[in-house]
């Protein structure tokens, strides 16, 4: 991807997007890149939890725009990846706070400081949270579950997307599950292309380590045993523009190929 600055959204709530976040920062600063992880779900952040850094915030996003600090203060190094940093969203304020202007000048000094790219968590929804993260971003990366309603969800984000004028949209489908689709109970990856009409960039398997990293706060790119983690190490490496090969996955064709009906295909 051209894009530096990389808005991570989905429209639908609970499809892994923070969690796809931490870990798609943690691989690429693995690749040596200067990373910054910024949660914008101002009054429900969760991106400092999931990272293990949640006792390390002093200063936080709406402390930046709101002058009682200066950028590089907010900034809290990872302890296990030296080029990973976050940014926390406040805790205590809600959305009216958010600053699609601030957001904008923020993201820039970032860039112009040293960093080679900044990942940007939106919160659910097309509210103001949506607004205000994607104002910043150059690019994108759409989390969709290969479920209807996520789907629906993330046809509307694109949308959007557009409408602010982020052509450099990818697509990671996460939390697939082989054997469903095999039985025709999921859908099917090509079904989901088909349908919003975006390239991919990353197929995430179902997996347990998921859940425990997220629990202890390590994300699991940092670990080598995941499947999911090694997901998103190439998912890093499609970013920086490798070619990485997709997991095979057999293609089906069943109940599920006819719902791109419902967002208008044939």
């Amino acid at each position: 991807m051209n894009a530096r600055a990389i808005v991570i959204t989905s429209g639908k709530g609970g499809v892994g997007k923070t969690t796809t976040t931490a870990n798609v920062g943690a691989a690429l600063a693995q690749t040596g890149e200067k990373v910054v992880v910024i949660d914008t779900d101002v009054g429900l952040r969760n991106l400092d939890v999931v990272m293990g850094l949640e006792g390390r915030v002093v200063f936080d996003l709406i402390d930046v725009f709101e002058g009682r600090c200066k950028l590089q203060q907010a900034l809290i190094r990872d302890k296990r990846v030296e080029s990973l940093f976050l940014i926390a969203a406040s805790q205590t304020r809600d959305k009216s706070a958010l600053s699609e202007s601030r957001m904008k000048e923020s993201v820039a000094a970032l860039l112009d400081g040293g960093f080679d790219r900044v990942i940007i968590d939106s919160p659910a929804g097309i509210e103001s949270g949506f607004q205000t993260a994607a104002s910043g971003a150059q690019g994108a990366l759409v989390v969709v579950n290969p479920e209807v309603s996520s789907v629906r969800d993330a046809d509307r984000i694109i949308g959007l997307l557009e409408a602010k004028e982020i052509h450099e949209v990818k697509l990671i489908i996460n939390r697939i599950r082989p054997d469903m689709v095999k039985k025709g109970d999921m859908l099917e990856v090509n079904d989901v292309l088909e349908i919003l009409g975006v390239e991919l960039i990353g197929i995430v398997p179902e997996d347990e380590k998921i859940l425990i990293s997220t629990n202890i706060g390590s994300p699991a790119a940092l670990e080598t045993a995941s499947k999911a983690g090694q997901a998103f190490r190439d998912i890093a490496q499609r970013i920086r523009g490798q070619e990485v090969p997709f997991p095979p996955l057999e293609a089906q064709r069943g109940f599920f190929s006819g719902l791109r009906r419902l967002f208008g295909g044939s």
